[in-house]
């Protein structure tokens, strides 16, 4: 009898040891399951779809696609970024003082609620090129980065299209007139 309470102890000790080691060890991570909590951010949430810039010889022109939020979030963009231009800023068309819509700098950037998507339109939200490097013609592409508020950024690339409609035009202090045929 007495060889087995030695037996039982040891046994019992084993199986603590194994708990309590069990207790301690990291969980294990599942690549598959997306970035960790800390590695979030409002880019990696944040996907840009059907995106197009119109076509133009020089000046300026504008980008357009469906920007959607599938984090649980709202994210905010704060600028845009292309080689394409000199200039790229963050436009949204409102009407003026004398009814006139015209097209301007957002303050504050888009603010896009968790879950949704923010469709960028000709004579609605859009990304402004101005100043452009070079004529942008049919079938070309353009690549882009997005700014976000916190800090994050997210690469797309647009394909360039022939749009007869939006034919923006300056007017005022950095206002624009939504001349043309939109």
């Amino acid at each position: 009898m007495t060889n087995r309470t030695p037996r039982l102890l040891t046994a019992g000790a084993i199986a603590t040891a194994l708990a309590l080691l069990a207790g301690c060890a990291a969980p294990a991570q599942n690549p598959a399951a997306g970035p960790t909590a800390e590695a979030v951010t409002q880019a990696s949430t944040v996907t840009v779809d059907d995106a197009w810039v119109k076509t133009a010889e020089g000046g300026m022109t504008a980008a357009f696609g469906i920007i959607s939020n599938m984090g649980e979030i709202e994210v905010n963009v704060v600028g845009v970024t292309t080689d394409a231009a000199s200039v790229a800023e963050l436009h949204e068309t409102v009407e003026d003082d004398t009814g006139t819509m015209v097209m301007r700098p957002i303050e504050g950037g888009f603010v896009i609620p968790a879950g949704t998507d923010f469709p960028l339109e000709p004579a609605a939200n859009h990304l402004m090129l101005m100043e452009l490097a070079g004529p942008l013609a049919t079938g070309e592409e353009a690549d882009f980065t997005l700014e976000f508020a916190d800090g994050s950024t997210l690469e797309f690339t647009a394909v360039v299209k022939d749009y007869s409609g939006a034919n923006e035009n300056y007017v005022g202090d950095g206002d624009m007139d939504m001349g043309g045929d939109d």
